[in-house]
């Protein structure tokens, strides 16, 4: 069955790939997107698809528009994935991040409400703990607010929660892991993998912060669209959090090295905030596969030189 789709941060890395998703599986996509993340280009090669209905410049805190968009248009879902999304940004500026991730999402929750559009609500990793245990983080792990990123992003999974618990509101909170892939951006806001890429191609040295030995699970970014999309689909989910990862993590030095394949071409830096630092990460997605039927596809070294190849053919920066 074809749905209507309100996708906000579609023009972002993650959010194009889950507008491909959506348009590929012939529903119809209203695309919100203020920019500030985000870039107009990632988008451009769906304005020929008839059911791209419109692409609408704006922001989730501007409450009026907010209005009018879920007024004049019926929607059966709300993918949520605009937000503020750097980490050292929010400690820098915390105001920002928790306007744009907690305000934001509460603006979204109450259209929704209103109009009874099932919320799908885009939160992070970084809200965990590290992780101590060989299975990896599952849902239940502890969370530790370490970056007012981080901490905006839980408090708006509570009020997503709160929702679904109060009102009856189908929403479901996922938390993807380190995801990368074609369209991430490569300069300082971009993640680890796009820029020691570009970097790599540029013949410049990769800098990691610290030992080097802090860990990531890295998703590739389809896989993580896939899961995105998957948990707007099915009720299975609604009132739950559900992670997405590969269920393997690398250390950020090995990652450098399986990237450049030479060790004097990294050099290590004082990290700019280490209290911000997540030791080890990584995901179990069991919940995920239980509910959603969904695993990654894409393993870390394919997913590498799919990334390597289109930065290198795009011209991406």
């Amino acid at each position: 069955m074809a749905l209507n789709i309100l996708l906000t941060g579609g023009a972002g890395f993650i959010g194009r790939w889950v507008a491909k998703r959506l348009l590929k599986d012939g529903h119809s996509v209203w695309i919100l997107d203020d920019l500030s993340n985000g870039r107009e280009s990632n988008i451009e090669e769906f304005y020929n698809e008839p059911n791209l209905k419109s692409f609408i410049r704006g922001s989730i805190m501007d409450e009026s528009l907010l209005t009018d968009v879920f007024e004049t248009n019926r929607f059966d879902i709300c993918y949520h994935l605009g937000a503020s999304i750097n980490v050292q940004d929010s400690i820098d500026d915390p105001r920002t991040t928790f306007n744009n991730d907690t305000v934001g999402t509460f603006y979204i929750l109450e259209q929704c409400r209103r109009h009874d559009v099932k919320v799908v609500f885009m939160s992070t990793c970084m809200v965990y703990d590290r992780c101590t245990e060989e299975a990896g983080i599952t849902e239940e792990h502890p969370t530790k607010p370490a970056s007012p990123y981080a901490g905006a992003k839980i408090s708006a999974e509570n009020m997503v929660l709160s929702y679904n618990y109060a009102y009856g509101l189908p929403t479901v909170v996922i938390r993807p892991f380190n995801t990368y892939g074609p369209f991430q951006k490569t300069g300082g806001e971009g993640g680890v993998v796009a820029i020691f890429i570009n970097n790599k191609l540029a013949g410049k040295e990769l800098s990691i912060y610290g030992d080097g030995m802090q860990t990531r699970d890295l998703l590739y970014v389809e896989d993580c669209a896939r899961f995105v999309v998957e948990a707007g689909y099915s009720d299975k989910v609604d009132g739950q959090i559900v992670n997405a990862g590969l269920g393997r993590d690398i250390a950020i030095k090995e990652l450098a090295l399986l990237i450049v394949q030479n060790e004097e071409l990294i050099r290590h830096v004082e990290h700019i905030h280490p209290q911000s630092e997540i030791q080890k990460l990584l995901c179990n997605s069991d919940k995920a596969y239980r509910l959603l039927g969904w695993k990654p596809e894409i393993t870390l070294e394919e997913g590498l030189l799919r990334t390597e190849k289109w930065i290198k053919d795009s011209g991406w920066t």
